[in-house]
């Protein structure tokens, strides 16, 4: 990776692009540290340590929204906005027309999730603004309009904010290396590697103290966590290679077809979202408990109590929902029939097996198998640092689910280098 990155430098064209990806990253983070007028960000702070889906935001916004900053939302709305759009192709026939138009389609579907951002962020940013009113955490003048006007700049502050990062990932697709999104979250986790190595501190504090338990723990996190992402990358990268045979047509003069090829299938096809829709799912219970002041010894606390996230009741939900969700997204997104179809529209077909029907079993079966060992990676790397937390009673700042996010980027930037140096490199038919 260091030596593409090395390489990349060294041409003119691409270090211009590699450095305003950096001006665009230092942006955001300069934005993430512009707090947002009449807010005191205390009350954050204290529901975000209490865990739930507010530990998970902040996680997602690099620290932004604890702080009450202008980023406070960073691209989670953009994020939420592009599952729903890409669930949604699968239901309304328009959408879905023009996920087939091509590169005219892809720009409508863009502009569709763009509208679709800011009205989440609009709503996303209403809501928070009245949390933290009812937490006391709003400037007030005594009611009236100068509280309506103080409410209504937190809102639009916000909101702005939201479009704001996701114009800037935008441009980092024109102009930058790599997903401009991704690259925002990348750099967002990356900037809580400072509390995790002042965790990790205070671990070999504890040791030095006399705590010796933590001579064994901290070796132990440290090799899991290099093991991980040993296996992020393998898994990333793997496939399942499909053979295909073309058949020989003759057009004209001239022949075409006959060669041999494969069909791709990737073990981990969905990425990291089916982690993120558990996640989500999971934080709405200890979420709700934040808000409710409720009798520790009452049935409903202790009901929703069960869900926190270092309880070995929550690693087994975990796993089982990040399965599912592998399954769900996989479902609505890889179509056998109609790969099928297109084999047999050109004149392709998988050695062995009928066209067809046949065709489209074969690979639902094996689609079927990766997805199964992709979901068990994935809720594997996920549910680790929560059993090992539970196991040396360590924080784990840093999760499986920043992992596979943070070594996925990585990976895909060096590929989106690589290829850009090979057109660079590639002399062209005229010589």
């Amino acid at each position: 990776m260091f030596e593409t990155i090395r390489n990349a430098w060294k041409i003119e064209d691409l270090k211009k692009k590699l450095l305003y990806t950096l001006l665009i990253l230092a942006l955001v983070r300069i934005g993430a540290a512009i707090p947002v007028p009449f807010l005191d960000s205390t009350a954050l702070k204290s529901m975000v340590s209490a865990g739930g889906l507010f530990s998970y935001l902040d996680l997602m916004t690099g620290g932004s929204f604890s702080n009450s900053t202008l980023f406070a939302l960073s691209i989670t709305p953009y994020i939420t906005a592009s599952i729903v759009i890409q669930l949604l192709s699968v239901a309304i026939p328009y959408l879905e027309n023009l996920a087939k138009e091509g590169e005219e389609g892809r720009k409508k579907i863009n502009k569709i999730t763009r509208y679709t951002t800011l009205g989440l962020a609009l709503l996303q940013s209403f809501g928070y603004m009245r949390l933290l009113a009812s937490q006391g955490a709003v400037q007030s003048f005594g009611g009236g309009g100068k509280d309506f006007f103080i409410r209504l700049i937190i809102v639009l502050c916000f909101t702005a904010g939201a479009m704001l990062v996701t114009f800037l990932g935008e441009r980092i697709d024109e102009k930058g290396i790599g997903n401009g999104i991704s690259m925002i979250l990348f750099v967002g986790i990356v900037s809580r590697a400072g509390s995790v190595l002042r965790a990790m501190i205070a671990y070999v504090q504890y040791a030095v103290a006399g705590y010796a338990r933590y001579w064994l723990y901290i070796p132990l996190v440290i090799v899991l966590f290099l093991f991980i992402i040993v296996v992020i990358i393998i898994m990333t990268n793997a496939e399942r290679r499909i053979p295909v045979q073309y058949a020989k047509r003759v057009v004209g003069r001239k022949q075409y077809g006959g060669q041999s090829t494969y069909l791709p299938i990737k073990v981990n096809m969905s990425g990291v979202l089916p982690v993120i829709f558990a996640s989500t799912l999971l934080a709405i219970p200890t979420t709700i408990l934040a808000f409710l002041n409720l009798d520790p010894s009452s049935f409903t606390y202790r009901l929703l109590n069960v869900f926190r996230s270092n309880s070995l009741l929550y690693a087994v939900l975990y796993f089982l929902l990040i399965i599912a969700f592998n399954y769900f997204y996989l479902s609505i997104q890889y179509n056998p029939i109609e790969i099928s179809n297109n084999l047999r529209k050109n004149s392709g077909a998988i050695p062995g097996i009928r066209p067809g029907k046949p065709t489209s079993d074969f690979i639902a079966r094996i689609v079927n198998k990766t997805t199964f060992l992709g979901g068990l990676f994935l809720a594997f790397i996920a549910v680790l640092p929560i059993i090992l937390s539970i196991i040396t009673g360590m924080n784990i700042s840093l999760g499986g689910t920043s992992i596979i996010i943070l070594v996925g980027v990585a990976l895909d930037t060096v590929r989106a280098l690589e290829s850009q140096m090979m057109m660079r490199h590639y002399k062209g038919f005229l010589e």
